[in-house]
């Protein structure tokens, strides 16, 4: 890369915003994301007296040490995506004869591992919904419902009458993407589904006279197909009122299904299935869940691992 005093920053990243507010056609806010980053850049740059065009690779491995003082991987893997894209504009436009990024790789983001609740944790809140009126029956259902399909909670507000199948023990679901699939469920869930639609839904449709009816599965009190958020509030009531110590919500249910599933010999191949996921990658971070199961299982119960 050669030097030239005579082209300053500031004249290329104008020339760099231009390019993408009227070729790439980005949005004022990534745009402002792309500057920033540019910016923050360049201000260490002046701090240590280099110029933009002279940079080396061991300018840039310094960069990114400082950053990671303040900075989480995600951010530093925007800021490096940020320079990447601009030096490639500065080759595009010949200020430059090679990119000083193109070697520099993205920072790993760090494996998330998710919540769940085990096996003991979910019977101890199923069982503690009580079903003695029409609207606790209701909850029951959803719940028992929730866990035993991991199905995700818009999945669940839209389910419709004609999409159990009682004798199979089916679910038809229309997930993200429009896409259909078949999902079984247990018996304890199809019990309580049985129970609600039979005896308790018909109670809750009729007790506002001017409501329409509907054949959505799940109803608020008022007759009408239950929200998400109606559903979350519920969830944080039966939360506040029995004084669980983890944080409950609703997806908690569905990384608790996929993750006792593959705890229990279930295929990944199945669990993507059933879960619904387009990419198998994103079922795959429930096995770094099953890896740590296994491990405790083997301290807690292997013999020769005992004092």
């Amino acid at each position: 890369m050669k030097s030239s005093n005579n082209i300053d920053f500031k004249s290329q990243l104008n020339s760099f915003i231009d390019f993408l507010r009227f070729e790439r056609y980005l949005s004022k806010n990534t745009i402002d994301s792309y500057q920033r980053d540019l910016l923050l850049f360049n201000s260490y740059l002046e701090e240590q007296k280099i110029h933009f065009l002279d940079i080396t690779h061991e300018n840039i491995i310094n960069f990114l040490e400082n950053l990671y003082k303040n900075y989480t991987e995600s951010s530093i893997s925007r800021i490096l995506s940020s320079l990447r894209v601009f030096y490639k504009f500065l080759l595009r436009e010949e200020v430059i004869t090679f990119n000083p990024f193109s070697q520099i790789k993205n920072p790993k983001k760090p494996i998330k591992i998710v919540q769940v609740l085990d096996a003991d944790e979910v019977k101890k809140f199923l069982d503690s919904i009580p079903h003695a009126t029409a609207l606790q029956l209701r909850d029951k259902a959803m719940f028992e419902l929730l866990y035993s399909s991991g199905m995700r909670v818009s999945e669940i507000v839209n389910l419709r009458l004609n999409d159990i199948d009682y004798e199979d023990r089916i679910i038809r679901c229309i997930g993200k993407g429009n896409k259909e699939r078949l999902i079984p469920i247990g018996e304890t869930s199809l019990y309580y589904l049985k129970a609600y639609i039979n005896s308790a839904r018909s109670k809750i449709h009729k007790s506002n006279k001017k409501t329409k009816s509907n054949d959505f599965v799940f109803l608020n009190k008022n007759g009408q197909k239950i929200t998400r958020q109606g559903f979350w509030k519920i969830l944080k009531k039966y939360e506040k009122k029995f004084n669980f110590e983890k944080n409950i919500y609703p997806h908690l249910f569905r990384h608790s299904y996929a993750t006792h599933m593959l705890q229990n010999g279930a295929d990944l191949r199945l669990v993507q299935e059933l879960l619904g996921h387009c990419n198998i990658s994103t079922t795959e971070v429930y096995t770094n869940i099953n890896k740590k199961f296994i491990k405790e299982s083997f301290v807690k119960n292997h013999p020769r691992n005992k004092n």
